[in-house]
């Protein structure tokens, strides 16, 4: 069985300098920033996170973020590389291939899966908050309102008070209005203002930082189950049988000797059939390296670039390169409706599932009222709107974590994929979601309009949750 291994990370190359923790031009290196924040606070955040149940239970995870968080506060000026790590923390070789080994990939994204269930089980707990971004190694610590520094002047030296000026002795006192000095309570109003004003602008700044915050959160809770396992994660795509015109079709009808002699010329040009011509079963041969649609490779593009930048390791398996058995061993992106028998088997029962009657292809919502939704042809028979659904099986009868991306035609199925692989789709999609929808089954109904072949962008219609 042939299959194609997509394994995509981190490039072992510096990336761009971090930026300092507080805001600091400081001249120093890229972690110098540690320096002016408090290194015995964010140890006594590592000690409670190492010995919460989310880390407890993996000393792996334990090690991966006391290593990473140490290197930080050391004040390493090097950027970390994954093959620093792999052959500090995994006894590789200094010189290993990280495209091939993906050991510290995969455990980067099983730490900022715990990271996250940890702080959503502490939310605003913490004076300092460790988190390790995607695309990177090197931890950030976000510190709260409270423990920004406060900056107490210098008191300046005592001066000599200058001698009132004297009035002359023909100035009438009475024309003279002295600036009254500020009282105790005009100050006290001025401090109080000065304190809410801050209070206001902290919590601001939290909100939008949380708002911002919030749509990755999202996406990490939908993709959090595929870490349940070391195993790959297979992205499965359909290839339905094709055929074309055999060369002895071709050359029948060609117009000029030699018109399709190349294999060039008959893979890009049709042959000059008339509607009425006569044609039999040995004029159309079966070609094995076709069949695979194009919003369908643009969909299993989107997902596996997702997994390579959150560490998990995937394999592309197309047509006849997977069974059942492969579904039950391994989580995996079953890609594709009708032209999918394994889509078709695992969603048929579900809240929105495929349907066909008389060669129309539509998805159906279960129930008595249940809604049905067709693809738009134009005059020419060119599909203009298609559907699509994201199904995400927590369990599903394989017994393992599967994501289905399907639509009525390929077009849908990229339009599916595209909410599924987008933090803003998601949290738009799940924004009324029960609290504890990360645990739970999901389905997406999305719908795409569709110009020149090109699906546009994708939009939500319907969630079930359940």
């Amino acid at each position: 069985m042939n299959k194609l291994s997509s394994r995509i990370g981190k490039p072992d190359s510096p990336g761009d300098p971090m930026p300092d923790e507080v805001g600091l031009h400081t001249g120093q290196s890229e972690f110098s920033a540690v320096e002016v924040l408090d290194p015995d606070a964010v140890t006594h955040e590592l000690q409670l996170i190492l010995a919460s149940p989310f880390f407890r239970s993996s000393k792996r995870s334990q090690q991966f973020l006391t290593y990473v968080v140490q290197y930080r506060l050391d004040g390493n000026e090097e950027p970390l590389k994954e093959r620093t790590i792999g052959s500090d923390l995994f006894n590789r070789p200094a010189d290993y291939a990280t495209g091939d080994d993906s050991v510290v990939r995969v455990q980067a994204g099983e730490v900022r899966r715990r990271l996250e269930q940890y702080y959503q089980a502490h939310p605003g707990n913490s004076q300092v908050r460790i988190e390790m971004p995607l695309g990177s190694y090197a931890p950030e610590f976000h510190w709260g309102s409270a423990t920004v520094p406060v900056v107490t002047p210098i008191a300046a030296e005592a001066e000599v008070p200058e001698p009132e000026p004297t009035l002359p002795a023909n100035h009438a006192a009475e024309n003279i209005t002295p600036f009254p000095p500020p009282s105790n309570k005009r100050i006290q109003r001025y401090a109080v203002g000065l304190v809410i004003a801050a209070v206001l602008l902290a919590a601001l700044a939290g909100f939008l930082i949380q708002r911002a915050r919030a749509p990755q959160a999202v996406l990490n809770q939908f993709w959090s189950p595929i870490f349940a396992t070391s195993k790959p994660l297979l992205i499965c795509l359909p290839k339905p049988i094709s055929y074309r015109p055999s060369i002895a079709l071709y050359n029948r009808h060609a117009r000029t000797p030699g018109e399709f002699d190349s294999e060039v010329d008959r893979m890009n040009n049709r042959p000059p059939l008339q509607p009425d011509d006569k044609l039999v079963w040995s004029d159309m041969i079966e070609y094995p390296d076709l069949g695979v649609g194009k919003g369908d490779v643009a969909a299993a593009i989107r997902l596996s670039s997702l997994l390579g930048r959150i560490g998990k390791e995937s394999e592309v398996r197309i047509g006849n390169e997977y069974s059942f058995e492969d579904l039950r061993t391994s989580p995996s992106i079953i890609i594709g409706a009708f032209s999918n028998r394994w889509t078709m088997e695992m969603t048929s029962n579900l809240h929105f599932a495929f349907k066909e009657d008389h060669a129309v292809f539509r998805i159906q919502e279960q129930g008595a009222q249940g809604r049905n939704w067709y693809a738009d042809l134009d005059r020419n028979g060119q599909i203009i709107v298609d559907y699509g659904v994201v199904s995400r099986l927590v369990n599903s009868g394989t017994g393992q974590f599967m994501l289905a991306i399907a639509g009525i035609t390929s077009d849908g199925s990229e339009a599916a994929a595209e909410v599924a692989t987008s933090p803003e789709g998601l949290a738009m999609a799940l924004r009324n979601a029960p609290p504890d929808w990360n645990r739970k089954n999901v389905q997406i109904l999305v719908k795409t309009s569709v110009s020149d072949g090109i699906a546009g962008p994708a939009q939500v219609v319907a969630v079930y949750v359940w």
